[in-house]
């Protein structure tokens, strides 16, 4: 007979305080989570408006960095090697933090790049997110950096005994070198990123390399996260030099963060309300709220062309995409187009309105980007730049399917059970 401790036996109070855990993950995963505004904005002014701008940022920074250069970069081919010589150019600092980064090709040339650069003498740091990165990424190639000088850490490490973090991730991308160059967007550093989307191991997404003034704010996005898990505060003409204009683009940065309200949603439902000729948006992970719904079907009855380029059949989390598919029918019957791109997996994060405004960075349209992870997106106003986003996008279009809602009705059963199954889990997702 078990030997009792007050009121319990020592086993019940094991399985007592096991229940107290397994309670405290639970909450913590379904509950822990930054409030997100279902607002839903009237036309009452358009994207060209002079107070537009303003009023979409008005949650996070309303007033637009002038004087900024930022080149596309499409797919691993068209990304890494610019990234790498940005690396290999540094003279001062290089800081990266990324959700993904895996062992394999692709990290190999980045922990090359890094450790020649510590090597020289050059201050290198590397955070990286305790589960997107932890699991698929060797102890050998941590202590590859680390043996070069490299500083390194996991942003909230799996290891920790806080389990009010275990769900609250950094998806953020960014690379930002001497403080004069940064980097975002949807690029993940595994093998899946390798190529020009040419087959369907070969992942279609674009990247974005950014100059001028606006570079300060992905370096203190960087900072935050740094400092939260180094306690190491980051200064200095090395970090934050001061920065001409590159260019003449008006931008913001908006990062998500944890427990404040979501500004991503608020700006993104504003753009859509504005509309008023095209709402173009790519992204892989779609599961729309109810109000996103409404002011899309809503802007189709004001003649807006609206259209969504989704994954296909090539998709890494089909549970996803299942969680998201209730929605079609609804958009459908509202106008709304949408498109399953065919080649392979499409990971593009983009929205461009009325071919003025656009947003680029790493949020997708779930709940789990707007609620849980810290994301960090570039907004950009200026008609050259949507000009180029609208043929970006268009170009993406000519290889996807149109999905009608005659595909919706016919869909197998398997699709409608998977629907079925994957709506509970739709916060997680």
């Amino acid at each position: 007979m078990s030997r009792k401790v007050g009121p319990l036996t020592v086993r019940g109070w094991a399985e007592t305080l096991a229940l107290v855990a397994a309670g405290l993950v639970i909450y913590n995963i379904l509950f822990v989570r930054r409030e997100v505004i279902e607002y839903r904005p009237p036309h009452s002014f358009s994207v060209r408006s002079p107070e537009f701008f303003g009023s979409a940022h008005a949650s996070a920074d309303p007033l637009p960095i002038v004087g900024n250069k930022i080149t596309i970069l499409h797919n691993g081919v068209g990304t890494f090697p610019v990234m790498l010589q940005a690396i290999r150019e540094a003279k001062k600092t290089v800081n990266f933090e990324a959700f993904l980064f895996h062992s394999g090709e692709v990290a190999d040339g980045f922990i090359n790049a890094f450790c020649e650069r510590a090597q020289s003498g050059v201050e290198v740091r590397v955070l990286l997110d305790g589960i997107g990165s932890g699991t698929a990424l060797k102890n050998s190639d941590v202590k590859r950096l680390e043996d070069a000088g490299c500083k390194f850490a996991y942003y909230h490490p799996t290891r920790a005994l806080r389990v009010d973090r275990i769900n609250r991730r950094t998806h953020r991308r960014i690379l930002v070198v001497d403080g004069r160059e940064a980097f975002t967007g949807g690029i993940g550093f595994a093998d899946e990123w390798r190529g020009n989307a040419e087959d369907k191991d070969h992942w279609r997404d674009i990247h974005a390399k950014i100059e001028g003034p606006v570079v300060a704010k992905f370096q203190s996005a960087f900072q935050q996260h740094w400092l939260g898990e180094t306690q190491e505060i980051l200064t200095g003409s090395a970090h934050f030099p001061v920065l001409a204009d590159a260019g003449n683009l008006r931008t913001q940065v908006t990062t998500s963060d944890e427990f404040t309200v979501a500004a991503i949603p608020l700006i993104q439902a504003i753009a859509i309300a504005a509309a008023e000729k095209t709402i173009y948006i790519t992204n892989p992970y779609c599961t729309l709220t109810a109000g996103q719904v409404e002011l899309l079907t809503d802007a189709v009855k004001r003649g807006v062309d609206v259209q969504l380029l989704l994954p296909g059949p090539h998709n890494d989390q089909p549970m996803t995409k299942s969680a998201g598919r209730g929605e079609y029918e609804e958009l459908l019957q509202g106008g709304v187009k949408i498109s399953e791109y065919k080649p392979t997996m499409i990971h593009s994060k983009t929205m461009v309105v009325d071919g003025m405004f656009s947003i680029l960075g790493t949020s997708n349209l779930d709940a789990r980007s707007a609620q849980i992870n810290d994301e960090i997106d570039l907004s950009i106003y200026d008609e050259g730049f949507g000009s180029e986003m609208d043929k970006i996008f268009l170009r993406d279009l000519e290889h996807a399917k149109p999905y009608t809602e005659a595909d919706f009705k016919k869909r197998p059963l398997k699709e409608r059970v998977g629907e079925w199954m994957a709506r509970p889990f739709r916060s997680q997702l």
